[in-house]
């Protein structure tokens, strides 16, 4: 085979791979994509936006999907909200640096901040330290999980209805409409959303 033979075979091979890529890269990373951003736009709207969540004027607080810190501008707990559970993602719940803090159950660092925070929430809560939960004082593995258990909310309905002046029957029914059970009936445990519970309470002030 003849040397210009053999470059005209590769220039050919080299020109059917090129444009094998052109069309895949158009069919595969602009169409199907395109294709499923617009069944997921028709089909599920509220999901392919984000599961954001607004307020009773209609602005966008948060999404349903990320937990939120419920602090003052000193990082203290608002008495009137339910608080979420810690999160090590940045500075708390930040969707750009989600991760826990990959320390080991033996870890002291751990094993101390687990104590200071049962004890804070304990305090907080007028409970036992017993009475406190392991989410309530455990990070999850993203740092975002807006949800909490319901023992969890449970813990904290006294303190908001007194702070709202509701009544405690009030506040539980509200999380009790606002606990999630397991998917498909198995699947996970019952929690509650908390960014979701505490929109519900704002909605219940005059």
């Amino acid at each position: 085979m003849s040397t210009s033979h053999t470059t005209r075979a590769t220039l050919r091979q080299a020109a059917v791979a090129i444009r094998a890529m052109l069309v895949f890269t158009v069919v595969l990373g602009v169409g199907y994509t395109a294709l499923i951003t617009g069944i997921g736009q028709l089909a599920f709207p509220w999901q392919a936006g984000g599961s954001l969540v607004t307020d009773r004027s209609g602005e966008v607080v948060g999404s349903a999907l990320i937990g939120q810190s419920f602090t003052d501008a000193d990082g203290n707990p608002l008495p009137e909200y339910f608080q979420s559970r810690p999160s090590a993602a940045g500075d708390g719940y930040d969707a750009g640096a989600s991760s826990g803090s990959n320390w080991g159950p033996e870890n002291p660092d751990l094993i101390e901040a687990i104590a200071l925070r049962k004890a804070s929430i304990a305090a907080f809560a007028n409970v036992a330290e017993s009475e406190v939960p392991a989410d309530a004082a455990t990070a999850s593995a993203s740092g975002l999980d807006p949800h909490i258990s319901p023992a969890y909310a449970e813990l904290q309905v006294a303190r908001v209805a007194e702070a709202r002046g509701l009544h405690e029957r009030e506040v539980s029914a509200l999380v009790s409409q606002y606990t999630e059970n397991r998917d498909l009936g198995y699947l996970g445990e019952p929690r509650v959303n908390v960014v979701a519970l505490n929109l519900a309470l704002d909605a219940l002030d005059p």
